[in-house]
């Protein structure tokens, strides 16, 4: 299994002098089953457009594109509308959701909606792909992949859901926009558990959280007790805040290796090979 990280920011993307060692783009993460030949697509900031140039460039033949969803705040679907692998009409993308708990959507309209005419020149019936939006319940098999979903703290209704993916090469978790309100969550706890790699939210410091309580987020140390108690071999923090330049991030990156000596924290174009 391989994974590439298109974006890693949180919020809204960013653009600057000070972001260029860590990126700007909003979330989207690539995982690729090596033994099935198969992307399945973790949502879709603005790093999607990034993605879809490189499967176009890359000449990827699949009979279907899978993009799942951790939930649907704008920096995690905001991307969709400048996929270009959307735009042809010989692409058949299936749009997945998972998770018993998660509230009744209809998840055609979610991006049927930020593409209206008033919003967007191109609607989503006019874009030329074939699309199916598919619903699961906490446990699928993916092209030999087995994904488990879990609840997290997220301030929206319904939460957001973390994602386990395995197969006969690995593990890999991620728990994005996920918050421990109340100490560790037993859901992210589970879901991170022996995983080889664990990408997880930590988009604040100790003293910021103490102003975003309840916001939906994690600090990097939350992450390190995570990956501990869970017995993570790589531990990897993403949704960087917008306010957060290089300079801070590396200052926090020093900090949280002190704790868990193999962590870093998300750069836009990473790879990790399990």
């Amino acid at each position: 299994m391989k994974v590439k990280l298109y974006g890693v920011r949180g919020s809204l993307p960013v653009c600057g002098s000070n972001f260029q060692e860590f990126g700007g783009n909003t979330t989207c993460i690539r995982l690729s089953l090596e033994h099935a030949r198969r992307i399945i697509i973790v949502d879709a900031g603005t790093g999607i457009r990034n993605l879809g140039k490189d499967i176009l460039e890359e000449g990827i033949q699949t009979k279907s594109i899978n993009l799942s969803l951790t939930h649907f705040h704008w920096d995690h679907i905001q991307g969709f509308p400048f996929f270009a692998p959307a735009y042809n009409p010989a692409n058949k993308i299936k749009v997945h959701i998972m998770g018993c708990e998660r509230q009744l959507v209809d998840l055609k309209e979610i991006f049927s909606d930020q593409m209206q005419e008033q919003y967007f020149p191109v609607q989503l019936d006019a874009m030329g792909a074939n699309f199916e939006f598919l619903t699961h319940g906490d446990e699928e098999m993916f092209y030999g992949a087995k994904v488990t979903a879990a609840p997290q703290h997220h301030k929206i209704p319904g939460g957001s859901y973390g994602l386990r993916v395995e197969d006969e090469s690995g593990i890999i978790a991620i728990c994005t926009d996920a918050e421990h309100i109340n100490g560790i969550d037993e859901n992210v706890l589970e879901l991170a558990r022996d995983a080889d790699v664990l990408i997880h939210d930590g988009q604040y410091n100790d003293e910021e959280y103490k102003k975003f309580k309840g916001w939906g987020h994690s600090t990097w140390r939350q992450c390190t007790e995570v990956a501990k108690l869970a017995g993570v071999k790589k531990l990897i923090i993403t949704h960087h805040d917008p306010d957060h330049d290089d300079a801070f991030l590396a200052a926090m990156e020093a900090e949280c290796r002190l704790e868990f000596p193999n962590s870093c924290f998300a750069r836009e174009g990473m790879e990790i090979t399990i």
